[in-house]
Parts: structure tokens; C-alpha cells; sequence
């Protein structure tokens, strides 16, 4: 596997199910251990590597072809070292989960086969292509056009606001986002607010997202612009997969009022890998993780 490999995080459950892809075959290969995991309804990920050895084992000697199409790839084991770990492609995900008779396999297999036709699903597939494309270097980073960009590429053919400006007010939780009727107004101030710290930034990013500027899609298009103001000011982006999902949500409710915990948590997530593809792909990842069921 090369440096440049693109890792995927899917969530189901709340459990991660790691895959890499396979630039020479064209193809997402899933990690056997995290989808056990998720099958067998285990938390231990030593317990869940056992189970999959046992029925690797057991697999074999009834002659399944399903282990002969497994393939090695490194992945982070729990001791922070890259390690090789069996993985399985789209179909044999599949084939391995019918081997597991229950009700959490039948919601699995739906949720595997498809999730990639929803909004969601084909709005993360634009959001991986993002990397590469010309608006991750895009000159107007930090203003409201580049982030109404940003929202075009990721939801457009998906949504009909795709990119604009929202026209009426909305809510959630019972929080009342800027006033639509005021809102050009408040994207201008938030478009004028310093970015030369990281404070400044955050602060920046936190106004913006009590703005919500669209109907949809606010915290996944705005996540993204926040990291290229700190690539361009700071040389920094955010580590998300060092920020649970809980307390992310809990941290932004808050920064209405007080944004102390937001910067803590990015902080404490920041890192220097503005350039790699791995980083901005799992940022992706959580990202859209942190949208499921809110």
C-alpha cells in the first residue's frame, strides 16, 4: 500500500469499518476485523480478531472461496502500529455477512448495499473528489463565495439550493439560525472578521455556523472551509478523527455562547499534514459521521 492510498472510515452503529482503496483494481477493500466487529456486536477488537481467525479457520476446511479473496493491507492496529490486516472487497463484505444470522446482519447488509444511493453516500463520493480538484486551492478561502462554492461542488444535482444562499429561517433543536431577512448583512461582517490567529479563526468559524447560510449541508460544506483558512493562515488543518462525534456536537451547541470547548477540542486536534490525501480523507469521513442521525 503507498503513501497516497485513500483510507475511508464508514460508520455503522457508531463502529468504524476502515477500507483502502485500490487505485490498480478500482475497488474499496473493507477490513474483515471491523466489519466481525459489527456483525458479532463487539466492542474488544482483540475478541473480534479472534472470532474472525475461528471462522477464517472454520471457513477453510469447509473449502469457502471467501477467505482465498481476502488481500493484506496495513491498517493501525490498537497498539498505534501500522499493521497488516485481512480485507475483503464490496462482494465479499457480503458474502461474509451472510454468515452471520442476525437481525444486526440484515441491517448491515442494508445499510452496506445501499447507502452510497443516498444524498449522503453521493455527496461524500463528490467530497473525496474535492482533493484533487481546483477549489481546494481556491483563492477566496475565508469568504461566504467560497463557501457557497465549497457547498455547490458538494451537494450540486443533489439538492436545488446546491450553492445558494437560504431564503428562510431555520432551526434546530430550538435554536433559531441568523434571520434569512438579515442575513446577507451578517455574511458580510463574518466575511470581514480577522483570520490571523487561531482564536480569530475559530471565532470566524463558529459565527458561520450560527449564520447557516443554506437550507442543508451547513456543518459538512463549513468544516471544510474552516480547515482551508487554517491551511492557508496557519499551515495547520484539523485531525477530526481525534474529535468523538458527541462531544463535538456538545462543543458547537455551546459555542453560541461560549466557544471555549470548540477551541479546545481543535486544538488539541491540530496537525501539520495540510498536503496529505489520507488526512483530508478521513477528515471527510468524520465529518459526514458527524451529520448521521442529527
Amino acid at each position: 500500500m503507498n503513501n497516497n492510498t485513500k483510507i475511508s472510515i464508514r460508520f455503522f452503529d457508531d463502529r468504524e469499518v476502515r477500507a483502502v482503496w485500490d487505485e490498480e483494481n478500482n475497488k474499496w477493500w473493507f477490513n474483515v476485523v471491523d466489519v466481525v466487529a459489527v456483525l458479532y456486536g463487539q466492542d474488544d477488537y482483540t475478541k473480534a480478531n479472534n472470532y474472525w481467525r475461528w471462522l477464517k479457520r472454520k471457513l477453510t476446511k469447509e473449502q469457502n472461496q471467501l477467505v482465498s479473496t481476502t488481500h493484506g493491507f496495513k491498517f493501525i492496529a490498537p497498539d498505534g502500529k501500522k499493521r497488516l490486516a485481512d480485507t475483503l472487497d464490496s462482494d465479499g463484505v457480503i458474502s461474509l455477512a451472510k454468515h452471520f444470522p442476525n437481525n444486526k446482519a440484515v441491517k448491515f447488509l442494508d445499510w452496506f448495499t445501499y447507502s452510497d444511493n443516498s444524498i449522503d453516500g453521493q455527496s461524500k463520493k463528490k467530497a473525496y473528489s474535492f482533493f484533487e480538484s481546483n477549489l481546494i486551492n481556491e483563492e477566496e478561502v475565508g469568504t461566504t463565495k467560497g463557501l457557497q462554492q465549497i457547498h455547490a461542488y458538494l451537494f450540486g444535482g443533489l439538492y436545488d439550493f446546491a450553492g445558494q444562499i437560504r431564503q428562510k429561517n431555520i432551526s434546530k433543536g430550538g435554536f433559531q439560525f441568523a434571520v434569512s431577512h438579515f442575513l446577507g448583512n451578517t455574511l458580510k461582517q463574518i466575511e470581514e472578521m480577522p483570520e490571523n490567529t487561531f482564536d480569530e479563526i475559530v471565532d470566524k468559524y463558529v459565527e458561520m455556523n450560527i449564520a447557516h447560510p443554506f437550507m442543508e449541508g451547513n456543518g459538512r460544506s463549513t468544516r471544510i472551509w474552516l480547515d482551508l483558512i487554517l491551511k492557508k493562515n496557519l499551515k495547520k488543518c484539523v485531525d477530526w478523527s481525534k474529535i468523538g462525534k458527541t462531544e463535538y456536537m456538545n462543543a458547537m451547541i455551546k459555542s453560541a455562547t461560549n466557544s471555549a470547548d470548540i477551541k479546545h477540542l481543535l486544538k488539541n486536534a491540530l496537525t501539520d499534514e495540510i498536503n496529505s490525501r489520507e488526512m483530508f480523507m478521513k477528515g471527510i469521513d468524520y465529518s459526514y459521521y458527524y451529520e448521521e442521525n442529527e
